[in-house]
């Protein structure tokens, strides 16, 4: 009973990942508790259920051989624009933004399982091209063109985080891939000459969250209130926090977001420098095991697929952190597994076990 396929299969998988991803998304679980003032409404319980559906999806998609995923890489990609322009022309208005398809059941966000999807198509792309051609000019236009165009269409509607997202998700790939570093640099010396342009391009809001971002204190009880909010918050909590349930900024409602792009700050002023620090060590173990597992990939492909995937996750990360702590301007990303979200979860969850399949096959493999 014990010893079949299944049986096999399952154990291939990296439990201890398992149990290090459950044990954040329970962390994110309780900090949702105390958002909700001691409740498991309105979002701790379906945080925990949409945890409990989607990590049983990562571990299906774990069991899928990587060879699928190259297969119907574009198939995946094309079908995620058709889904970008669907938004464009009926998707539904949230937050002063047009992001979301109503499927009924679901209220789907395209744009975040795009991140998954410019990684496995430029992957893809790369995984034939034949050495030594990366940085040849006929070869550099369609991973740009992959990249660009759902850039574009995520940018108007208007959601500049998750288009830098998908930008360096498929930009990473590139690098990973061996296009040359000096391009890099004459790419950014052409966007620096760009900027202006690009400035006039930015909405009225986002460029009120840059200028906030160089000095919150120009509109603190505006634009910049958020950033000063969550400041306080994080300095507040100390080396070990106030305590659960007793977060001041949170429960007097000072801190906004604080379920969603600022539930760092949340949890920090509850439970202090340690608290972050214990979440920091959970990223950076799970960052670790993904670029382990694709250093040790049997095929080019694997091994883009599974780095490019880390460097969204990482990517996920560091802006949320650094947002919230004003290093960088608000964009709204969320905390992976912590920030209550279901497009967020289920990419996040996708993406993992994504990851575990590259992991899982080359156990196969050895036998």
């Amino acid at each position: 009973m014990f010893n079949g396929p299944w049986a096999r299969e399952l154990a291939r998988l990296p439990w201890s990942i398992v149990l290090l991803i459950t044990a954040m998304a329970g962390f994110g679980m309780v900090i949702l508790y105390s958002a909700g003032d001691g409740s498991m409404e309105p979002w701790a319980l379906r945080h925990g259920i949409r945890f409990a559906v989607l990590g049983t999806l990562m571990l299906l998609i774990a069991q899928v051989n990587p060879d699928v995923w190259l297969r119907y890489a574009f198939a995946i990609y094309a079908a995620l624009v058709l889904a970008l322009f669907a938004v464009e022309l009926i998707g539904q208005v949230g937050g002063g933004s047009q992001r979301w398809l109503d499927l009924g059941v679901i209220q789907l966000q395209p744009s975040e399982l795009m991140k998954i999807g410019i990684v496995l198509a430029t992957a893809r792309y790369y995984h034939y091209l034949p050495r030594g051609f990366e940085t040849r000019p006929m070869a550099l236009w369609p991973p740009l063109l992959l990249i660009g165009v759902p850039t574009a269409l995520v940018m108007l509607q208007p959601d500049l985080g998750t288009a830098l997202s998908i930008m360096v998700g498929g930009v990473a790939v590139m690098f990973l891939a061996g296009v040359r570093l000096w391009l890099f640099g004459a790419a950014a010396l052409a966007a620096l000459a760009a900027a202006p342009l690009a400035w006039s391009m930015l909405h009225d809001y986002q460029q009120r969250r840059v200028m906030i971002f160089l000095d919150p204190s120009i509109d603190p009880r505006g634009a910049g209130y958020h950033i000063t909010q969550s400041k306080i918050a994080i300095g507040s909590g100390g080396l070990s926090g106030k305590g659960f349930l007793d977060g001041t900024q949170s429960h007097l409602e000072y801190l906004p977001e604080l379920h969603t792009d600022f539930i760092f700050a949340t949890m920090a002023e509850e439970w202090g420098l340690l608290g972050g620090l214990a979440i920091l060590l959970g990223f950076a173990v799970l960052l670790g095991w993904g670029l382990a597992v694709a250093m040790r990939a049997a095929t080019q492909f694997e091994r883009l697929m599974a780095a490019g995937l880390v460097v969204t996750l990482f990517f996920y990360v560091a802006v949320n952190m650094m947002m919230v702590m004003g290093l960088a301007p608000v964009v709204g990303i969320p905390l992976p597994l912590i920030s209550y979200g279901g497009s967020a979860m289920l990419t996040v969850c996708i993406l993992l076990g994504l990851i575990m399949g590259v992991h899982r096959k080359r156990l196969a493999d050895r036998g």
